[in-house]
């Protein structure tokens, strides 16, 4: 059997992050395609409030109404949904099995699941906190009779999500790190919160005047699931670029699953709204698939 298609990845909930241009949303895309392809029930998570483009790269039509619809709409235009921050109760009916979820909020093909957390640009002035589309992404677990998918979850470019708790419900991540300071600056950063959330450490309730709120709170973070932080690098120009990557990336304790080449092809097909190509990058998300199974597969 190959890798890819091993059980180990069925209900693994795995959160892409990245700066913004590093190439989050292609790796989500490129990998869930990939996984499909290989036997591995895959759902994608849209938790990107602004970007629009992920339908296109995986091949599905965006699903007509979002999981913030789904769940009453978002507490600053007077929904249900509130930001994690300020209220760190779970959504309620947080499980949703994918064969009962109503059809205009899902997107399916070939093994492949797509639903959106949520837009902001949908929800009119005043509604520009995505706060409760944070809560969405650290709560929903996706069902099947047939068995849970491997959920990829793509964030929304830079920290935000990470200090509104979204990583305690996740299995593992995957951080996109492109040529720039600012990629390898949020990898130092994530793995420092990576490090907090494994040992247990308590988030910032000084805001939260109801005690227990806060101690909810910190009770997410005591029994958070994360189990660790890998690395995959794109659009690493030439081999000096990548070993300077590679250099210092080792310097924490983070090596990579895998490189994703430069493609003029996938710039093309984001500018155009079609599938990302996989051909070029084949290798990469083979090896990447392999070792994050083996990964999964060793964590507690």
């Amino acid at each position: 059997m190959n890798a890819a298609s091993s059980p180990i990845f069925r209900g693994k909930r795995i959160g892409v992050f990245g700066k913004g241009g590093s190439g989050k949303s292609t790796l989500t895309a490129l990998l869930a395609r990939h996984l499909a392809a290989e036997g591995v029930p895959v759902c994608v998570l849209d938790a990107d409030s602004t970007n629009r483009g992920l339908p296109g790269a995986v091949g599905l039509q965006a699903p007509s109404r979002s999981l913030l619809d789904y769940y009453g709409g978002m507490v600053f235009s007077g929904g249900k949904v509130t930001c994690p921050v300020d209220d760190p109760r779970p959504l309620p009916h947080r499980r949703l099995d994918l064969t009962q979820l109503p059809r205009e909020y899902l997107a399916q093909e070939d093994g492949l699941t797509l639903l959106t957390a949520g837009k902001n640009g949908d929800l009119g002035p005043g509604a520009g906190c995505d706060g409760p589309v944070s809560k969405i992404a650290r709560d929903v677990v996706l069902e099947h009779p047939e068995g849970s998918p491997l959920t990829l979850i793509d964030f929304k470019a830079g920290l935000e999500d990470s200090a509104r708790g979204a990583l305690t419900r996740l299995d593992w991540i995957l951080l996109v790190v492109d040529p720039t300071t600012a990629s390898l600056e949020m990898a130092r950063s994530m793995q420092k919160l990576v490090g907090k959330i494994r040992r247990g450490d308590p988030p910032a309730t000084a805001h939260l005047q109801d005690p227990d709120m806060a101690a909810l709170a910190t009770r997410f973070y005591q029994e958070a699931a994360l189990q660790g932080l890998s690395v995959v690098l794109n659009r690493a120009a030439d081999t000096a670029a990548e070993n300077y990557l590679r250099d210092t990336l080792n310097q924490i304790d983070l090596q990579p699953l895998a490189v994703i080449p430069e493609d003029r092809a996938l710039t093309r097909a984001w500018l155009e709204g079609t599938p990302l190509p996989r051909e070029k990058t084949q290798p990469a998300l083979e090896a990447a698939a392999v070792q994050l199974e083996a990964i999964l597969h060793d964590s507690p």
